[in-house]
């Protein structure tokens, strides 16, 4: 959608012809029109309640904000502008944590140079949890790191990260990335809360088949964890345009009634004239009743000098 009202007009249709048995509630913040979702079952509630219900009003410090950004062929010829560099890294500073996918540089020096312009202008210490290059390794331009950075006064990585071991089934053309994380609560402490985050861009061409293999790296995960876990699935799934229709998507393994999926099938969450919703957020279940309900597209910025795509994003409770 190109305009805000555009854009609630998207919403209300979905609203119809997709999650009629749902209530949507809208909140535009004043400052920057980014559209605030939340999201409730009717059957939780009745007609009367819902209508009485109002959206939490929280202190930013009172959430921690997860975004996933696709910065476009993110290599040395992109971290070579520091103007370039310098929006990047104001767009992350928003965020308590960014998924990053499409980091595109052999040498692998991008990633820490960029973490360095990240603490060069925060008040806070940034950290990152980043993969080995993923991809097909007989061709190195479909290569690509995925990393997480995040504000370690919010965020505490529990152990390594490490890509699915896709070596039997070859799913993927890169495999996705799975780190775990603690949740900080607002004095710095252990909020006790931790979860898996699983980072993922597609191949285009095969974007529904790794949509729906995404079901088997979450069971995968499940059967070989024992002690419950929540997860978060997000990044570039290719899931619109010619790459994956709707049809297509709600007969997705991926659709099942444990999966909740923030950003709907409607929302544009790219740069250019094109309005696809390339980038998702999903959840299993309502992550341990962490799940605000908010999230928002970063449309702050019109330019593909950063990336084609905009951050997607949402909020947990600290």
């Amino acid at each position: 959608m190109g305009s805000l009202d555009g854009y609630l007009q998207a919403l209300s249709l979905v609203a119809i012809l997709i999650l009629a048995p749902m209530t949507i509630h809208l909140v535009i913040h004043k400052d920057d029109n980014t559209v605030f979702v939340y999201i409730e079952p009717e059957e939780e509630e009745s007609e009367e309640g819902a209508e009485g219900r109002e959206i939490p009003e929280l202190n930013r410090s009172e959430v921690a904000r997860i975004a996933t950004f696709n910065i476009q062929v993110f290599g040395k010829t992109k971290m070579g502008k520091p103007d370039v560099v310098s929006q990047l890294v104001d767009i992350v500073l928003q965020y308590d944590m960014v998924a990053v996918q499409e980091i595109k540089d052999i040498d692998q020096t991008v990633p820490y140079e960029f973490l360095d312009e990240i603490n060069n202008q925060s008040g806070d210490t940034w950290n990152m949890s980043l993969s080995p290059r993923s991809g097909i390794e007989a061709s190195s331009s479909a290569q690509e790191q995925y990393v997480y950075y995040y504000n370690t006064s919010v965020f505490r990585e529990l152990g390594n990260g490490t890509l699915y071991n896709d070596s039997s089934e070859d799913l993927f053309q890169r495999e996705p990335y799975l780190a775990s994380f603690e949740l900080l609560n607002e004095s710095g402490n252990s909020s006790g809360f931790d979860f898996t985050i699983f980072s993922i861009h597609t191949k285009p061409a095969l974007a529904m088949e790794e949509i729906n293999a995404l079901h088997t790296v979450v069971e995968s995960y499940r059967e070989n964890n024992t002690e419950e876990t929540d997860l978060i699935i997000l990044g570039d799934f290719n899931a619109d345009c010619s790459y994956a229709n709707s049809q297509e998507l709600w007969e997705s393994p991926m659709r099942l009634p444990q999966y909740n999926w923030l950003v709907h099938d409607l929302a544009d969450t790219t740069v250019s004239s094109t309005d696809c919703a390339y980038d998702r957020i999903v959840t299993l279940d309502e992550l341990n009743g962490r799940l605000v309900g908010s999230w928002g597209i970063d449309n702050s910025f019109n330019s593909t000098d950063l990336s084609d795509h905009y951050p997607v994003w949402f909020d947990l409770y600290r």
